[in-house]
């Protein structure tokens, strides 16, 4: 599996090509288990939406899993930070 630098991953899409489903995967992995990272499910779940959106099935079950460890409030931050950074990318 290819490995991902976080920077080059949240800026992906400002390069020639944007980044496919499996980089914001790797990213909603990181943040959920703690790799290389702190463990965040606000950001899991916000590359987890981002990759879901990009057609990652993985990434709507895994979504789905950590949304049921978190407040309702987080998943409210989670959605507007994806949304955040769709508009923004």
């Amino acid at each position: 599996m290819a490995r991902y630098e976080i920077a080059d991953v949240e800026s992906a899409s400002l390069g020639e090509a944007p980044a496919g489903a499996e980089a914001f995967f790797e990213l909603g992995m990181m943040y959920s288990i703690g790799r290389s990272v702190l463990v965040d499910l606000v950001s899991a779940h916000k590359w987890f939406n981002i990759a879901a959106l990009r057609g990652n099935r993985d990434a709507i079950r895994l979504r789905r899993e950590i949304a049921d460890q978190m407040s309702e409030q987080d998943i409210v931050a989670a959605q507007r930070a994806a949304r955040a950074w769709l508009t923004a990318h």
